[in-house]
């Protein structure tokens, strides 16, 4: 069964706010979970400290991974939006900035949090471009599967 691996993305990473952040350095892995946004082109943002471990690791190792899936019963089929890609910590961010605005729109991010930014180790702005999507589930099948979807942010 074909799907649109995009479409269900898009469609999924919409419905939650948190996402699971995988980050490494010295071939040791870590997971932390962060409160997220995106844009029309499927990059993700979120904030955090700069002290925090997994934004340590993406300053000495920029590639991540990390997934989005809501929590499910039992019951119900499994469904989640995996993802890889590489991180960066934005400077000069702005209220006109996109990863202020989707943060704004999405998790109400308050306008101090641009000025908070400035701050040694006040809550940062990052961007996550994503290289690869992954979706696994049920999707009209008896089955889940994955569907792979390679990104370019919408450069096909």
């Amino acid at each position: 069964m074909a799907i649109d691996v995009e479409q269900v993305v898009r469609e999924y990473i919409d419905k939650t706010v948190h996402m699971s952040l995988g980050t490494s350095r010295d071939g040791q892995p870590w997971v932390c979970e962060v409160h997220f946004a995106f844009d029309d082109n499927l990059n993700l943002y979120f904030r955090s400290k700069p002290s925090r471990r997994h934004s340590q690791e993406i300053r000495d190792n920029p590639k991540v991974a990390g997934n989005v899936v809501k929590q499910h019963n039992l019951d119900e089929s499994v469904v989640g939006v995996y993802f890889e890609g590489t991180a960066e910590m934005l400077e000069g961010v702005t209220l006109d900035s996109a990863a202020y605005k989707v943060l704004n729109m999405r998790v109400q991010a308050p306008a101090e949090a641009v000025e908070e930014a400035t701050h040694e180790d006040g809550h940062k702005f990052y961007k996550i471009s994503v290289k690869n999507w992954c979706v696994f589930g049920r999707f009209g099948g008896d089955s889940g599967q994955k569907h792979e979807l390679a990104w370019n942010g919408g450069q096909q």
